[in-house]
């Protein structure tokens, strides 16, 4: 079965808004996310990349641009099934506001158990993303052949959620996960089991350096704006 290669969206001015955006139109990649996605090229040259799929949503198409530029013989797939988390009345507000929620204890010790008010469930959000790349993983088999690699852009709660999938993790567990934008997550699908070969890989190590201002114990829905 075909290797996915997972790209979380570069950094969005909602990301350095401290906002959860979710669905909200009009969410654009800031000045270093765009950056990001320039130099996402330069990453992938060495995969003979044979789909690229991606998240409906503006953050995801602007990412993607650059290497449907370096690779015009790519035709983009959109998949509404990887798109954000619909966070319903939560999106568009301050993450911090959205701490003083009770909700927001459910969403970090048992997403299984979260359902956004006027959105969806977490455990919806992961089945649907997960049934779309299975349904990918047959559709690329079948046109490029078992040893193929294939590209989805998507989003940080999404990404960690198929990664969960992959390993055999409890939704439950997902927040232990760690994707930072314009992160490159892979997983190998074989007829037994997922390997998951990469892992929120960035290629630059200053989001490990100590902070000014050392990040919470909480993960930040959404997925966070990653090293400063």
């Amino acid at each position: 079965m075909p290797t996915l290669i997972l790209v979380r969206h570069g950094r969005s001015t909602a990301n350095t808004g401290g906002v959860l955006a979710g669905w909200t139109p009009g969410v654009a990649l800031d000045e270093r996310g765009n950056a990001q996605a320039a130099a996402l090229p330069g990453r992938l040259a060495a995969l003979p990349i044979a789909e690229v799929v991606t998240s409906p949503l503006q953050r995801c198409l602007e990412t993607l641009q650059p290497l449907l530029e370096a690779r015009p013989d790519l035709r983009p797939h959109t998949e509404e099934r990887i798109g954000e988390c619909h966070y319903g009345d939560w999106s568009g507000r301050k993450l911090a506001e959205l701490m003083d929620e009770p909700l927001m204890e459910v969403v970090q010790t048992h997403p299984s158990a979260a359902a956004f008010p006027g959105g969806e469930s977490m455990r919806a959000m992961q089945t649907r993303a997960a049934e779309a790349v299975r349904e990918w993983n047959a559709r690329v088999e079948r046109d490029h052949g078992a040893d193929a690699v294939y590209l989805m852009c998507s989003h940080g709660d999404i990404i960690k959620s198929l990664v969960a999938d992959a390993l055999g993790l409890h939704l439950d567990l997902f927040q232990r996960i760690s994707v930072e934008p314009c992160s490159i997550t892979a997983i190998r699908y074989t007829r037994l089991r997922p390997y998951v070969v990469r892992l929120g890989d960035t290629g630059d190590l200053a989001s490990l350096a100590p902070r000014e201002e050392p990040p919470g114990d909480e993960a930040t829905v959404g997925g966070g704006a990653g090293a400063p």
